[in-house]
């Protein structure tokens, strides 16, 4: 993979050639590797090697972006040229304040050789595994596991160098009854399960830095397990019900409202649901939720796209809404710090590496305790409908079961939802005590399972 020497070679000579009062460059490497499968056999076996440079220049409160993926010096001379000249046509903007200046950053350990070297025979190694125990039932899996190694660099012209490598390794499989079912990608995996047929599905999803830490035969049992249960749904009606969400399905809930609500510039053009709230209890009491990239259970990194050290942010305690994110720009408006949370050009600050405070109960308990409700693996298709209120909509995917009186009765078909997230989360009667990560490119969400009180389902599919 393209390392330190050269990507940071590449910046210096961005940083030298720009005729811009401020320059930032960032580069970012990639080594990546996929092994797709569908209907029990591997079909697709990829390897890319990617590299990208990008180059935002300052003249005054002028800035042009532009970017490249060749790292020659002509390519870099050209892509400099080109973002000086888009920063003459731009109209200044009286939000900026100017670029970070260097801050000392604290190395944080990411990287597993054995993850960026995973030959192309373990990976389907793994999968045989997954296709066996899904052929042993007489059903078909479809998935993907993909491995890769990451180089982030950034330098400005105020003297920031910030190097970060790192890997990741996952693995997301369908099971499913009866024929059908496309290919997995990197997030996701099959096409809509059970589409008619009184077909049944089940899904399993890891991700980790360290290979090792992922189980091939763990995720093959899971999503099995959840195919065998779920044959012969039969429909139940819209409205509300008790809740219990996998690990999975309340990543969705958290990462939507990670965008929805913490964002300063969201905050600042009064689209956030925290506006003019902080300092309230908005969710249950039960509810810690932060950010922290540097935390090693979340993927961590650093620092952010601007190099900026990240921090820890309180985002909700007890319930309370405590913080929002920034970046330099959101920062220097409200006459703030960044807290180090800039994303790539145009996204505005963010969460990216979100941690739901774990409890004390397992999914079982939460079956136990549960009058009348649906145990839910997972969501999909899933959109904002009212940001400001925090509604979102979407449908249950690949393992939904009625609960009654404490047990499981059996498997229901797929139901769509429209929900409120802080509403759903003021409901919340358990937490599960074991946090389970769902990845992101950089970053991602360490999220426990949750039992809830009421969550409003609008619609019934026919599988």
């Amino acid at each position: 993979m393209v390392g330190r020497e050269e990507l940071c070679r590449a910046i210096e000579r961005a940083l030298e050639c720009s005729p811009g009062d401020e320059t930032e460059v960032t580069a970012f490497a990639a080594d990546s590797y996929l092994t797709r499968f569908a209907a029990n056999h591997i079909h697709q076996n990829v390897a890319e090697r990617d590299v990208n440079l990008s180059v935002k220049v300052v003249m005054g409160q002028q800035v042009g972006r532009a970017s490249t993926n060749a790292l020659s010096s002509q390519a870099v001379r050209e892509t400099v040229a080109a973002a000086a000249g888009i920063a003459r046509l731009q109209r200044p903007n009286p939000d900026f304040r100017g670029l970070p200046k260097a801050q000392p950053i604290r190395s944080v350990p990411a990287w597993d050789e054995a993850t960026a070297g995973c030959p192309a025979a373990k990976r389907a190694d793994a999968v045989k595994t997954i296709i066996d125990a899904a052929a042993a039932e007489g059903f078909e899996a479809a998935g993907a596991f993909s491995t890769a190694g990451y180089a982030l660099a950034i330098g400005n012209s105020h003297g920031v160098m910030a190097y970060h490598p790192y890997t990741l390794a996952r693995l997301s499989c369908v099971v499913m009854s009866g024929g059908g079912g496309g290919a997995g990608g990197e997030g996701g995996a099959g096409a809509a399960a059970g589409a008619g047929g009184g077909q049944s599905s089940g899904y399993a999803g890891q991700a980790d830095a360290q290979l090792s830490e992922l189980s091939p035969a763990a995720a093959a049992a899971d999503a099995v397990d959840r195919c065998r249960r779920g044959r012969g749904a039969v429909a139940v009606e819209p409205g509300e019900y008790e809740v219990i969400l996998e690990p999975h399905a309340a990543a969705v809930l958290v990462g939507f409202l990670g965008r929805l609500a913490f964002s300063a510039r969201a905050y600042q053009e009064g689209r956030s649901p925290l506006c003019g709230r902080l300092g309230e209890r908005l969710v249950s009491e039960s509810i810690n939720l932060w950010d922290d990239g540097l935390d090693p259970a979340g993927l961590p990194l650093p620092f952010d796209f601007e190099g900026v050290p990240k921090r820890r942010v309180e985002l909700f305690s007890g319930g309370v809404a405590k913080g929002i994110v920034y970046d330099s720009l959101t920062a220097g408006k409200d006459g703030r710090e960044s807290t180090g949370h800039a994303t790539p050009a145009g996204w505005g600050p963010m969460p990216q590496n979100v941690f739901l405070g774990t409890g004390d109960a397992t999914v079982e308990d939460m079956i136990a305790s549960t009058r009348r409700g649906l145990w839910i693996t997972r969501f999909h298709y899933t959109n904002p409908v009212h940001p400001v209120k925090t509604i979102i909509t979407g449908m249950t995917r690949d393992g939904t079961f009625l609960v009654e009186n404490g047990r499981v009765v059996g498997p229901v078909k797929n139901l769509r939802f429209t929900q409120s997230i802080l509403g759903a989360l003021d409901t919340v009667e358990a937490i599960g005590r074991r946090a389970v990560l769902s990845a992101g490119r950089a970053g991602g969400l360490c999220v426990p399972a949750l039992k809830l009180g009421k969550f409003a389902f609008t619609g019934v599919t026919e599988f």
